[in-house]
């Protein structure tokens, strides 16, 4: 059976007017702020006490927009006889915003938890050159990352946290059976020492 002629445009119609009975759901941006997701990529964060000058979120970049310099420390010997240490130590960490494409390949390589995305979105400027930020810059946006999700109830405990755990209980195990030995040795002064021997009357 061929279309009734007209009946595209009477379905276009009934479309529009069914949305023109319908409020709109406009949000006043910057008056109403938007509700972001949780893992929004606004921009990174910089917790430079992890970066150890690995460069491999620099080198990892496909922009080449992370441009990092450093220096070399020497430290003294530990101990007496020792052999002295070198160090890197960070002299500049900045990321050229104007270039990033935050494809995130820079967080995700991060071998130490140095670098984070924070939701913040609002960081326009009216010069480009602007758009770079030091590291004293990405520094403040590491007060704006939000925590992490909590765990899982039901998952498996970390192995680093049950080594840990495992290692505090067997500590404090062995000080209690010391405690209790010590006082057992307080409370009894003429009984021997568990591990001296004494020897037979016979073999004297």
């Amino acid at each position: 059976m061929p279309p009734i002629p007209g009946s595209g445009l009477a379905k276009g119609l009934a479309v529009t007017l069914r949305t023109m009975t319908k409020r709109s759901h406009t949000a006043q941006y910057p008056e109403v702020q938007p509700e972001l997701p949780p893992r929004s990529r606004g921009v990174i964060g910089l917790f430079e006490e992890n970066c150890t000058v690995c460069m491999l979120c620099a080198r990892e970049c496909p922009d080449w927009c992370i441009y990092i310099d450093s220096h070399k420390e020497t430290l003294p010997a530990a101990a007496p006889g020792g052999r002295e240490r070198s160090r890197n130590v960070l002299d500049r960490f900045a990321i050229d915003f104007s270039l990033c494409m935050y494809c995130g390949i820079c967080i995700e390589v991060c071998p130490f938890d140095a670098l984070f995305w924070s939701p913040e979105f609002e960081y326009a400027e009216t010069d480009i050159h602007e758009l770079t930020h030091e590291r004293d810059k990405l520094r403040e946006w590491m007060w704006t990352v939000p925590a992490p999700p909590a765990l899982d109830p039901a998952a498996e405990e970390p192995k680093e946290i049950a080594a840990a755990r495992k290692a505090v209980e067997k500590a404090e195990t062995a000080a209690a059976a010391a405690a209790a030995a010590a006082a057992a040795a307080e409370a009894n002064p003429d009984t021997p020492a568990p591990d001296s021997a004494t020897a037979p009357e016979g073999d004297a």
